[in-house]
């Protein structure tokens, strides 16, 4: 079988250099039917090789509950079938703008900064999910016959933490599993990221969007032999809700590439092709170069202005990367012969998969309020003196709703959210008085009297990704402040988005015929002639979510910016499709539009 190593100024192949030309592409954020697509966009690219974050929290949600590894298999398979390498990098910290950079919350929430360290608590969980990790990949490594030829130990440590024991522990436990190809750790070029973030005997590798010789520099001072590579060139970057999209200019983008190439250096495309956040799985980041201002969630496209884009069409940066990459093939090899050299001349793009063959406007027949939704099929409703956050009810990605009493007869005052993360609704005597958000904290609600029954309903935005406040928790994490004085004894009751997703879901909801009445899910029909990939809008709506036949493709906000849906053609079936539409915040019923994929600029 084919060993590849570190060697003292090449990654080498049975003895031969060899130059990786990766790309990311998250399996996750790509529905299945469309991987060899991408994988093929990618080859047509010019790459050789294919690297993939693993999300803990999206193979393991719940504490103790089924775990499908079976996705990072096929995947691998998948690259392997499409003649590449492979590199892996399963955490457990991703960043990746994910759900709380792919830690679980049932990890996070008992844990707080005690995670990413030598805690044994911590390194308990993370045993657990590396022995599933290995079972997938062991097998696969180059020198098994398989595509994967690097495997990352931790994920940008340096920018966090300073724990050597805890990385060293890292690197013990995959050689213990198995691992042979070489571990590498990824971090930015500063003294500071990759003294906190390497391990001694461990490749380390580098991330910047351009500056590749002044990058590599540092990196030769801190380790002065080995491969040079940079493990995330960023082509392109990602957006907040709110925020213009970002974009990076293909000529820009294709310069900084070949700079990197010209130091003799591999590279990975970060992202290759970005995909979409489907099923609410985007983070958020804190503002301020300390990260720990205001809350900026992250949007469900992770288009990252990508050379491939989110619908898998080539840009105008694919065509410049390609011209790039071709010039710096020689060198570079495909596994399945084995040998090193020329991996042949740069591939067609496959065939685009099929497009929606005609718009359709979904007819929203039926309306269940949220309250009714929520206690169908949220889970149980606990009381307690002071407000449990998402964390103590078992709540990742949703809402939770939030009662309480204030006493009377009293005179209308200040009411106030203490540790509010992330967004609430308020009702008070039944009626909204106030959409918040938790910055600047406290949150003045509003005048209150009393006696009243006030209702927060809170939506987590989703987990800090990267940063000191990583793992913080979420809903309300302080209390209700009536006047100066604390509303104590709460009821609380979450929805996990999961839940919508669940078999029988559907059924058990208490639907109400005709037009609905404002915040709460919808029901409806698509009837679709020439099902492909297609893009979805909610005219009408604020913000909410939305699934088509069981499939959740994100949150939709009229905060913008705007974009539609992304909806994979392999979603959509010929005839009736299930759509229903979980709206947060609209007064009215939203409208649900499907139309083809958008015109793209570039090719």
């Amino acid at each position: 079988m084919p060993r590849f190593v570190v060697g003292d100024e090449d990654f080498e192949l049975d003895g031969r250099p060899v130059r990786l030309l990766s790309g990311a592409l998250h399996y996750f954020r790509v529905h299945e039917g469309l991987w060899a697509h991408r994988l093929g966009m990618l080859r047509a690219m010019g790459l050789t090789c294919v690297e993939t974050y693993v999300p803990w929290n999206w193979h393991a949600p719940v504490e103790g509950g089924p775990v499908d590894m079976g996705p990072l298999g096929r995947f691998l398979d998948a690259v392997a079938a499409a003649g590449m390498f492979a590199i892996v990098r399963p955490g457990p910290y991703i960043c990746a703008e994910w759900e709380n950079g792919g830690l679980p919350a049932w990890v996070t929430g008992g844990l707080g900064a005690r995670v990413r360290t030598r805690d044994e608590g911590f390194l308990r969980a993370v045993d657990g999910w590396l022995a599933l990790v290995a079972e997938q990949v062991v097998g696969r490594q180059v020198d098994r016959g398989g595509p994967v030829v690097l495997l990352q130990v931790e994920n940008e440590y340096g920018s966090y933490g300073s724990d050597r024991v805890y990385l060293r522990w890292l690197v013990q436990r995959w050689k213990a599993l198995g691992v042979t190809v070489p571990l590498v750790t990824s971090d930015g070029p500063e003294e500071h990221m990759l003294s906190g973030g390497s391990v001694p005997g461990v490749l380390a590798t580098v991330n910047f969007g351009a500056g590749a010789r002044e990058a590599f520099g540092v990196l030769r001072r801190f380790r002065p032999g080995g491969p040079l590579m940079c493990m995330e060139f960023w082509c392109g970057w990602f957006t907040h809700w709110g925020a213009e999209e970002a974009v990076r200019g293909a000529e820009d983008a294709a310069g900084a590439l070949r700079e990197v190439l010209e130091c003799g250096a591999s590279v990975n495309l970060y992202m290759a092709h970005g995909g979409t956040s489907f099923g609410g799985w985007a983070g958020a980041n804190r503002a301020g170069e300390d990260h720990l201002g205001a809350l900026l969630p992250t949007v469900t496209s992770y288009d990252y202005d990508a050379p491939v884009d989110e619908y898998g069409r080539a840009t105008a940066k694919f065509w410049a990367f390609r011209e790039v990459l071709a010039g710096f093939r020689e060198g570079t090899a495909g596994f399945r012969q084995g040998t090193a050299g020329a991996a042949g001349p740069v591939p067609d793009p496959p065939p685009a998969p099929p497009v929606l063959g005609a718009p359709v406007v979904g007819r929203l027949e039926r309306w269940a309020p949220l309250d009714g939704v929520v206690d169908a099929l949220g889970g149980a409703e606990s009381e307690t003196a002071l407000p449990p956050v998402f964390e103590d009810l078992g709540v990742d990605r949703g809402l939770v709703r939030y009662r309480f009493e204030i006493p009377g007869p009293r005179k209308a005052s200040p009411l106030w959210v203490l540790g509010l993360r992330d967004l609430a609704v308020v009702t008070a005597h039944g009626t909204r008085v106030a959409v918040v958000e938790g910055a600047p904290d406290p949150v003045l609600i509003g005048e209150v009297a009393g006696p009243a029954v006030v209702e927060l309903w809170v939506e987590s935005l989703g987990r800090v990704n990267y940063g000191p406040r990583l793992g913080e928790a979420k809903g309300i994490t302080g209390g209700l402040l009536h006047e100066r004085q604390y509303v104590h004894g709460v009821r609380a009751r979450g929805l996990r988005l999961a839940a919508l997703e669940e078999p029988g879901a559907s059924a058990r909801v208490p639907w109400r015929a005709g037009p609905g009445g404002g915040p709460g899910l919808y029901g409806g029909t698509l009837w679709v002639v020439g099902a492909g990939d297609a893009v979805l809008e909610v005219p009408g709506g604020v913000r909410g979510f939305v699934w088509v036949n069981g499939f959740c493709l994100g949150r939709y906000w009229d905060r913008g910016p705007r974009r539609p849906l992304y909806v994979p053609g392999p979603v959509l079936r010929e005839g009736a499709n299930e759509v229903l539409v979980l709206e947060l915040e609209g007064p009215g019923e939203p409208e649900v539009r499907l139309g083809g994929v958008p015109g793209h600029d570039g090719g």
